[in-house]
């Protein structure tokens, strides 16, 4: 088994240049409309679940602002815990017919954050 597991999209974030992960490939298709009203609270929900259970890490800030441009991943022993909630946001994405993709991996570059349940990571 691999350490690290990252769900993406196939479309890049603007600040890092690297595929957007879960959490931002679904926002934006609440940002754009695109889920139904239904959809969206689904969505808000889990994502509230996420931010209650889930460390944020700092470099986020209050304006999302991620200056070192980091990707997070999560731990692929841990991930069980989270998998029912990733699980509906996947959901989403299949019903809206959304390209993403599972990332296996042990090389996920240079650790700049590391909590339980997941690292964040800059090229080397």
């Amino acid at each position: 088994m691999k350490k690290y597991m990252r769900i993406q999209g196939r479309e890049l974030a603007y600040r890092t240049g690297k595929p957007v992960g879960l959490f931002i490939l679904n926002w934006r298709r609440v940002r754009d409309g695109v889920y139904s009203a239904e959809d969206c609270k689904l969505y808000e929900q889990t994502e509230n679940w996420f931010r209650q259970y889930l460390p944020e890490p700092p470099f986020y800030g209050d304006n999302n602002d991620n200056p070192q441009g980091a990707v997070t991943y999560f731990k692929t022993e841990k991930f069980e815990d989270m998998r029912e909630k990733a699980e509906i946001l996947m959901s989403l994405l299949d019903k809206y017919k959304i390209p993403y993709d599972i990332v296996f991996t042990d090389r996920v570059g240079k650790i700049i954050y590391e909590d339980d349940y997941q690292v964040a990571v800059v090229d080397e």
